[in-house]
């Protein structure tokens, strides 16, 4: 483990704290601090652009999920959203504070298995999974195959014979409920890749063919109805479209019981200083309080919940910190700031528009001097992190930091034009451990074949 300077807090307040990690702090001189760690000793030693994610942070919040729904409903199990970011050390330490893993690939799954994870702890999602999948989900003993359309009834009967088990499934619907939220990340209404329509009757006949099937057991339903949901409501009605579902369907006219349901994740987290998401407390009394309320009033027993928190759990953990370097001035159009990252490490915004904030992380309490967009390095133009960023006037060599970096941004990062893919730390109380380190040219040539 690396260690690093722990700096002395202050009493002066951080701006934008509620987007930074728990832990964020001021140095003596006035720099940001993670965990204990000043970002500039961070720099230093494992250079930029660089992800730091907090221990303590990702630990609240796992805690947060277990104590807040648990106290709503004590029969509820909280799996880690593996796609937000995931890699061995990632995943130990996300099991240790008791989670499960929602997995949607081999890849995850291979991940998961080799940081030693129980894979009876693991979920197997997907729109596409592909009969080797199967096949590794089923010889891993992974606990439920999350079955997302009616061609994967055969698959998954398919994998499960030829293993000599039963493997237990969930059965993905979509229930019809916009989560007002981005089109590309919004996944529960009827015209989507994910899920088996409710509205059309295959999830009827879906339930139908798991329960007929001899070596697949029914355990429940699952819906998901996008990312980031700041509201409670679409919540509330996809659990009812699932309670008239479960009483009227699955009950009255196949027999079939649902002794579990996930509502799935989706919960937000804050990427801009006027975004204030739901509490934890207030999503988890809309959804145990709506399943609650529809199973009593519809007459079947609570079922038991599994949600699938991933962006907010990891995203407000994770700080990207970049170097400055070149400049443009355009008089009275606009003025680029460039830093050594961009769309390689962070595509959201290039993809579809997520919208972040800046800080000057040596003076985070420097006045703003002017507004700038902050562009990455890459050969598209396109690739802007943050546009009309009011700011210091930033000097090429200084550190800027984006918060809220923790969900997508390493998930999805590429190695376009090359780039090597950034490393990753954990701070916790002053010190500092590499979870990945940064990519060489050899790790970019390693799959040539001469």
């Amino acid at each position: 483990m690396t260690q690093t300077p722990t700096p002395p807090s202050t009493a002066t307040a951080l701006p934008l704290a509620h987007l930074l990690p728990h832990t964020a702090a001021l140095t003596a001189d006035g720099t940001l601090a993670i965990g204990g760690c000043d970002v500039r000793a961070l720099a230093r030693e494992f250079g930029t652009p660089l992800y730091v994610f907090d221990q303590a942070t990702l630990e609240a919040q796992c805690r947060g999920y277990r104590d807040a729904f648990r106290a709503e409903h004590a029969e509820t199990d909280v799996l880690y959203a593996s796609k937000a970011f995931l890699n061995r050390p990632f995943a130990r330490l996300i099991a240790a504070q008791g989670l499960g893993f929602d997995a949607v690939s081999g890849g995850e799954i291979e991940v998961l298995r080799a940081a030693g994870v129980d894979m009876r702890t693991v979920y197997f999602h997907g729109n596409n999974k592909s009969a080797d999948e199967l096949a590794l989900a089923v010889e891993c003993g992974i606990g439920r195959i999350v079955i997302d359309n009616s061609g994967e009834v055969a698959l998954a009967e398919a994998a499960a014979r030829a293993a000599g088990v039963v493997q237990p499934v969930l059965l993905r619907v979509s229930p019809g409920v916009d989560a007002h939220t981005h089109e590309k990340t919004t996944t529960g209404i009827l015209d989507t890749k994910f899920g088996v329509p409710i509205a059309t009757g295959a999830a009827e006949a879906a339930v139908r063919a798991i329960a007929e099937a001899t070596h697949l057991e029914f355990r429940g339903l699952h819906m998901h109805l996008g990312s980031p949901i700041f509201e409670l409501e679409p919540y509330v009605l996809g659990i009812e479209v699932l309670a008239a579902f479960i009483a009227d369907v699955c009950r009255d006219r196949l027999g079939v019981a649902v002794p579990e349901c996930s509502p799935g994740g989706g919960f937000a987290v804050a990427y801009l200083g006027d975004q204030e998401p739901p509490a934890l407390a207030a999503y988890a009394r809309a959804i145990c309080g709506t399943f609650r309320r529809e199973a009593d009033a519809r007459g079947f027993p609570m079922p038991r919940l599994t949600l699938e928190p991933g962006r907010s759990i990891v995203g407000r953990a994770g700080v990207a910190l970049y170097t400055v370097g070149a400049r443009k001035e355009i008089p009275g159009v606009r003025t680029y700031v460039a830093v050594d990252g961009g769309m390689a490490d962070n595509v959201r915004p290039a993809m579809y528009g997520a919208r972040y904030e800046a800080i000057a992380a040596e003076r985070p309490l420097a006045p703003a001097e002017e507004t700038v967009t902050i562009a990455g390095k890459y050969c598209e133009s396109g690739d802007i992190l943050v546009r009309d960023a009011a700011l210091p006037r930033l000097h090429a060599g200084e550190l800027l930091a984006t918060p809220a970096a923790g969900a997508y941004q390493l998930a999805m990062a590429s190695n376009y034009n090359l780039a090597y893919k950034p490393a990753v730390v954990l701070v916790a109380n002053g010190s500092a451990r590499l979870l990945r380190r940064r990519e060489t040219a050899a790790d970019l040539m390693a799959l040539d074949v001469d």
